[in-house]
């Protein structure tokens, strides 16, 4: 119970949101006791999971002592209204049998109502990093913004927006587990270094498996992008060589040159790079012995 009421009690309100400045709107807002049935879900809303356990805590909360804080809404008819901020409230008041609740009801344009409640969640950090994701590609593509006003709109800078956009690219399974906080955001980074769908699988399997920490991964993905194989435990995840026969003769040849393992990438339209990996001090000095004899 105590979870529950902390949390209705330490977020910052939509409207003190609105007060400071943080979403700057046109429209109007009183406080009424609204009916649960006239009251709809807002089908945009950027939070999509509610704990059953959390969401019972909150409803024997509201039980004991009533609401906290009021709800958002936005009139949609004359007896209908759609949640702003605060379904988590709405759905906990209804398991714990009241028939209204008090809630703000706002005057707003429909193009507003993603980006408040966006900034509310955002602000009370409540979203999973998919949620996230999924409410910035709303507020671009439904609302048009651009990502520069999304990054003014919601207070993150834009390679923020752009590093939960990214997201977005990664199979549906990492983004699934991202969402259940099975792994986290550095994890999902991690395996987004590489290009190969099959191999962002593969590696994000050995991390369920293993509990890899990003550190870890970081470097596991690093080595599959350049084309070597990762073991993982007894497992060995097998790199993909992208590149065409001439380019792995040449790079045998170099390596044999330079008595190193030499790492090579190259893109469809022949641009890449040659990395040159060293054990020590002692093969940095013979490669580098190498390229003097070479001038």
């Amino acid at each position: 119970m105590g979870r529950g009421l902390d949390e209705i009690e330490g977020g910052r309100g939509l409207d003190a949101l609105i007060d400071t400045g943080g979403v700057r709107t046109q429209g109007t807002s009183t406080i009424n006791e609204i009916p649960l049935s006239q009251i709809e879900a807002n089908p945009n809303q950027p939070r999509r999971d509610f704990d059953p356990e959390s969401l019972q805590e909150l409803a024997n909360s509201i039980s004991e002592i009533g609401i906290i804080q009021p709800i958002t809404l936005r009139q949609v008819s004359d007896d209908r209204f759609q949640i702003i901020a605060g379904e988590r409230r709405w759905r906990a008041s209804q398991m714990a049998g009241l028939t209204a609740i008090p809630a703000y009801i706002r005057t707003i344009a429909d193009e507003n109502v993603m980006e408040m409640a966006l900034v509310e969640n955002i602000q009370r950090e409540d979203l999973n990093a998919i949620e996230i994701a999924l409410a910035y590609e709303h507020l671009l593509d439904a609302d048009g913004m651009t990502q520069e006003k999304v990054s003014e709109r919601v207070g993150k800078s834009r390679t923020a927006i752009t590093n939960y956009l990214r997201l977005l690219r990664l199979p549906a399974q990492v983004q699934i587990a991202l969402q259940k906080k099975e792994i986290d955001m550095g994890h999902a980074r991690a395996i987004l270094a590489i290009d190969s769908p099959s191999l962002q699988i593969k590696l994000f399997n050995e991390v369920l498996k293993n509990g890899y920490s990003v550190r870890k991964v970081e470097e596991m993905a690093q080595m599959l992008k350049n084309g070597e194989d990762v073991n993982s435990g007894s497992k060995k995840i097998v790199a993909k060589s992208k590149l065409p026969e001439e380019y792995n003769a040449l790079r045998t040849h170099l390596s044999e040159f330079l008595q190193t393992k030499v790492q090579m990438t190259c893109s469809p339209k022949g641009k890449g790079k040659i990395t040159i990996p060293f054990a020590n001090e002692e093969e940095l000095e013979h490669i580098m012995a190498v390229f003097d004899k070479m001038k």
